[in-house]
């Protein structure tokens, strides 16, 4: 399963050095994230009614090359795993002119209810990931 987008670089987007400020990719990678399950037929406003949110409680990123005003970015997220309590991406975001890669990460995501308390295993509303 995987997800691509592109995303225009915006000068609120910068640091004061005119490249990426290194908060900026992690709201790309949580729209990678997100579109990944939208495709796969999961909208965050009905796994919320279905009392599931996916919390990050992992995130691994690697600095590669800054990407910097104007830049068209390709951020491409992937399903890497799948365990009964947890979910896996990988993520990656490239100068899409030159595919150089900016970031290499790998976020883990658990499944709670709306209160917070974890799934002992991933609820079966979500059985086409697991």
């Amino acid at each position: 399963m995987k997800h691509e987008f592109k995303q225009k670089v915006f000068y609120s987007d910068t640091d004061a050095y005119g490249v990426v400020w290194h908060g900026s990719y992690l709201r790309w990678l949580e729209m990678g994230r997100i579109g990944l399950c939208e495709n796969a037929g999961y909208s965050l406003s009905k796994l919320y009614e279905a009392d599931i949110t996916l919390p990050v409680v992992d995130l691994n990123v690697r600095y590669k090359y800054p990407a910097k005003l104007e830049d068209e970015l390709l951020i491409i997220t992937e399903l890497k795993e799948v365990s009964k309590l947890s979910m896996t991406f990988g993520q990656k975001i490239y100068v899409a002119s030159s595919m150089k890669l900016c970031i290499d990460a790998a976020v883990k995501v658990v499944a709670t209810h709306n209160d917070g308390n974890l799934y002992r295993n991933f609820p079966s509303e979500m059985s086409d990931f697991t």
